[in-house]
């Protein structure tokens, strides 16, 4: 009779400066136009909500929300393809949407590219509503997409 060893799940931990090379190589896995190293520098620098999930294998995740003046609004959630699938898409932005409470946030916003609707499927499971579109908000390979912004009110059910 053989075991089936099940790896464990990564942990969820604050992003540092020493992560970036690792959350860049999954940010750029992940998305045909990835944000640049900067903007992750600036993240940090500024304060921003920054997290990482680390498992066994290195750095797998990453999630990062900004919080001010009772909104909270979710920047970046990346999950390896390897990674993908397990919940912790899931996990992240339920992680995230805690901090924010934590920081009397009242409601939670993000942008969704119109064509990724796994992760508006995600997002509306959460409870995040449909609210408006940005359009032409990101690039595209050919020109620009349009983003749905979905909001959740955080102060239901609190």
């Amino acid at each position: 009779m053989s075991a089936v060893v099940k790896a464990p799940q990564p942990i969820l931990r604050p992003m540092t400066g020493l992560d970036l090379a690792a959350v860049m190589e999954t940010e750029n896995t992940v998305y045909e136009f990835p944000w640049t190293l900067p903007i992750f520098r600036d993240c940090l620098r500024v304060g921003c909500q920054c997290y990482v999930y680390e498992s066994d294998q290195g750095i797998v995740g990453h999630g990062i929300m900004s919080v001010a003046v009772g909104e909270c609004h979710i920047l970046n959630i990346c999950i390896h393809p390897k990674y993908q699938r397990r919940g912790l898409g899931e996990g992240m932005v339920y992680f995230l949407l805690d901090m924010a409470k934590l920081k009397k946030a009242r409601v939670a916003l993000l942008e969704v590219r119109a064509s990724n609707s796994a992760a508006y499927q995600l997002y509306t499971k959460i409870g995040f509503d449909e609210v408006g579109l940005r359009k032409n908000y990101y690039p595209a390979r050919q020109g620009r997409e349009d983003a749905i912004i979905l909001a959740k009110d955080l102060t239901v059910g609190s």
